[in-house]
């Protein structure tokens, strides 16, 4: 007697179902197998499906005891029956108490939709207020934007500053170059005036020397008492002209000396003019210097840093051509112990071709001197064996030894039947 439950859910929701009570037996055979199952359908009941069934068997037979087998197994089967209808018994008490307890799970859920259907339509549906949100978010735009606006004015500084920061060092830089330049025209000026004061005293002192010149000539005319008479027509008096116009030699002095002055003041000019125009030239020659200078020192940076990489890929060359020599001649040697060891493993080949060559031969006439031997013991004639190694080779004698003389007897005698 077998009993089994087995509870399965539906895919509808609603409904149990138990098995209807089925009962099969064949009368008709001593050997048979009943089988009872239940099947009940409960609408309305919100469960899962419950199923009972279980198999009696029993089987008898024709032989010795076969019909007193077979008449307990109906017996038995009868108090399965019995056994069956109490636990359906049981089982309908189950499934009632079953059935009671999902309605009132059944009651107590519309109970309790009832209560929230009431209390959401008393509660009515609530729209929250976000307004006092709105201000909040207003403040904090306000506040994104005047950060944003900060830092838009606090980047332009920046870069306001960054431009007046590169202005002046340029301008300190030309304010630099334009204190050498002050400076050599300082020096220009002050050898130019200098040469002016040299010039000025030089002319003072020809001036000087001119008037003690005069003087002299005018004292030595006056002093000289020597008259010359010529032919030619009397000549004016020199002294007599100088001491009745000496205001025009004066005023001929005054213009020699304002025509000298304006020539040395034309000349002053002029000098200072070429100063100035070879200051100019001299600045621009030496901004142009310093920036051949700057662009020297760039080139020999340039120059120095090719240099060295030249000396690294140099050094890198040495080093890999010293690292390719050295595995060439790893591999030279490797080609070298291969190429005696092929030679040896040649040589070695060679050698035992020789000795399998000699060993076949060898073999050859073995075979055919035992092929003879074998025919001489088949024909019945008398054997000796130190007859038939003295008949042999002597090379096949060399080869035999001891253990290979037993072999030999043992191919060429025949064995005893057991």
């Amino acid at each position: 007697l077998s009993l089994r439950l087995q509870r399965k859910p539906l895919i509808r929701k609603g409904y149990v179902q138990l098995d209807a009570v089925t009962h099969t037996c064949n009368p008709n055979t001593l050997g048979g197998r009943a089988v009872q199952s239940v099947s009940m359908q409960v609408p309305g009941a919100s469960g899962s499906r419950i199923s009972v069934s279980h198999s009696t068997s029993f089987r008898g037979g024709m032989g010795s005891g076969g019909l007193a087998s077979g008449m307990a197994g109906g017996l038995a089967g009868m108090g399965g029956i019995q056994n069956e209808k109490e636990t359906m018994q049981s089982l309908n008490n189950r499934l009632a108490s079953y059935l009671d307890k999902v309605r009132s799970l059944e009651t107590e859920n519309r109970r309790l939709e009832s209560k929230i259907w009431e209390h959401l339509e008393k509660k009515g549906s609530q729209v929250r207020d976000w307004s006092h949100y709105f201000k909040i978010m207003e403040d904090l735009r306000a506040q994104i934007f005047a950060n944003t606006m900060d830092n838009a004015r606090i980047v332009l500084q920046i870069d306001n500053y960054e431009t007046e920061l590169a202005m002046r060092q340029s301008v300190e830089n030309n304010i630099h170059g334009l204190r050498k330049v002050i400076d050599d025209t300082n020096v220009t000026r002050l050898q130019l005036e200098t040469e002016i004061e040299a010039l000025k005293e030089e002319l003072l002192f020809m001036k000087k020397n001119h008037e003690e010149e005069v003087k002299g000539l005018q004292a030595q005319i006056a002093s000289s008492g020597l008259t010359v008479e010529v032919d030619a027509p009397k000549s004016q008096d020199l002294t007599k002209i100088m001491a009745d116009n000496p205001a025009q030699y004066d005023e001929l002095a005054r213009k020699n000396r304002e025509e000298l002055d304006k020539y040395w003041s034309q000349q002053t000019e002029e000098s200072t003019t070429v100063v100035t125009t070879q200051s100019a030239e001299v600045g621009a020659a030496k901004t142009t210097l310093t920036e051949l200078r700057h662009t020297v020192q760039s080139l020999e940076i340039d120059l120095d840093s090719v240099r060295n990489l030249e000396a690294s890929l140099e050094n890198s060359l040495r080093e890999v051509e010293a690292c390719y020599a050295l595995q060439m001649e790893q591999l030279n040697g490797i080609l070298l112990h291969l190429e005696s060891e092929l030679a040896q493993t040649r040589a070695e080949e060679q050698r035992q071709a020789h000795e399998y060559e000699a060993l076949l031969n060898i073999k050859v006439k073995l075979e055919a001197e035992i092929t003879t031997y074998r025919h001489l013991l088949e024909d019945g004639e008398e054997f000796n064996l130190g007859d038939a190694l003295d008949s042999w080779s002597p090379v096949a004698r060399s080869l035999l030894t001891a253990s290979s003389a037993s072999r030999v007897l043992a191919i060429l005698l025949p064995q005893p039947p057991e």
